[in-house]
């Protein structure tokens, strides 16, 4: 199936301050160089705020890895996880459409989304509230015909529980997720015939705690739970006075050279290198063993990434008129 970016797009993204918090922690579980395994979550965390994911959206956070934008855009195409349309501001459906449910009723709940929410999937009702979809097995067979509602599964489903389900969700409410025919979980329909000692719970340990959380459908701003966040290790740094390199009020005449040319750099880097007083190729070039770790120390946001990609040798053909590999990708415009 092709994927594609929503045609109309917002003009910026950014996380609220407790996401970018907590997307930064995530980033110290990874070693150094390797903050781009952190894409999917920070991808799934940027729907979770959002309800789907923008193309700034996934610039941003290609910015923040270090990563050039067409990796991470592949990475969002390729799992349908990801929404790459605007969906319903107070809740999106997805109707399990696999065997097991389709044989006990999901056609029904899919009739229903058609009558109620909009006619094809992935559009958006007329009141704006509500989008659906119908997805593939959800591994809840045994409680067929269920639906995955914002965060949590809704099962056992009939054509009319499910329409209070929808009318609930539109009043404000958060209706109790889990089996809606009175079943703990998914023991017999018939009854139990073996295990017949019940806890007395009213729930199960999956339901009382999404009740607990009473976030089925909230948008998560990132303020619901403290960040722990790992410390980092203490390194040595190469920041003493006299070891970082010689910078530049602003550009030589004619102005700076394209530093995303060099692998590594990125829009927003090429930004704060400017900022700090990075312009030319040649000024990275001339950088000495100990500027080069000076630079790997304060100059970028994950330590490492100057010698790793050998800045200063790419600089240095770039300097003198030649290309690199990667240079030659980015005048292609294979690069985003």
């Amino acid at each position: 199936m092709l994927r594609r970016l929503h045609s109309e797009q917002p003009d910026s993204f950014a996380f609220t301050a407790a996401n970018q918090a907590w997307a930064e922690a995530q980033l110290t579980k990874f070693p150094e160089g390797r903050q781009a395994s952190g894409v999917i979550p920070l991808l799934w965390r940027a729907q979770e705020q959002e309800g789907w994911l923008s193309k700034p959206a996934i610039e941003s956070i290609a910015d923040m890895l270090g990563m050039a934008y067409i990796r991470v855009l592949e990475v969002a195409t390729f799992y349908f996880m990801f929404q790459l349309k605007p969906v319903g501001s107070v809740a999106h459906i997805q109707i399990c459409g696999t065997t097991s449910c389709m044989l006990c009723g999901s056609e029904d709940l899919i009739g229903i989304c058609q009558e109620v929410i909009a006619k094809n999937a992935h559009e958006i009702s007329a009141d704006g509230k509500f989008s659906w979809e119908e997805v593939e097995c959800l591994g809840a067979c045994t409680n067929a015909p269920m639906a995955q509602i914002g965060k949590d599964y809704y099962e056992d489903l009939t054509a009319e529980k499910f329409r209070d389900l929808l009318k609930a969700f539109e009043n404000g409410e958060v209706p109790t997720p889990g089996p809606q025919n009175g079943r703990f979980a998914a023991e017999p329909l018939g009854g139990l015939t073996s295990l017949k000692d019940k806890t007395g719970e009213a729930a199960n340990g999956s339901v009382a705690l999404a009740n607990a959380l009473g976030d089925t459908i909230k948008r998560i701003q990132g303020d619901e739970v403290p960040i722990i966040t790992k410390p980092k290790p203490k390194t040595k740094t190469a920041a003493a006075a006299g070891q970082g390199p010689t910078m530049l009020d602003g550009p030589r005449e004619g102005g700076g050279d394209d530093l995303k040319k060099i692998k590594g750099v990125g829009p927003k880097l090429e930004a704060d290198l400017n900022d700090k007083g990075v312009w030319h190729y040649d000024q990275i070039a001339a950088w000495t063993e100990a500027e080069v770790k000076w630079a790997d120390d304060n100059l970028v946001k994950f330590k490492g990434r100057v010698s790793r990609d050998d800045w200063v040798g790419q600089a240095k053909l770039l300097a003198e008129g030649g290309d690199t590999a990667f240079s030659k990708k980015v005048d292609k415009g294979d690069v985003y």
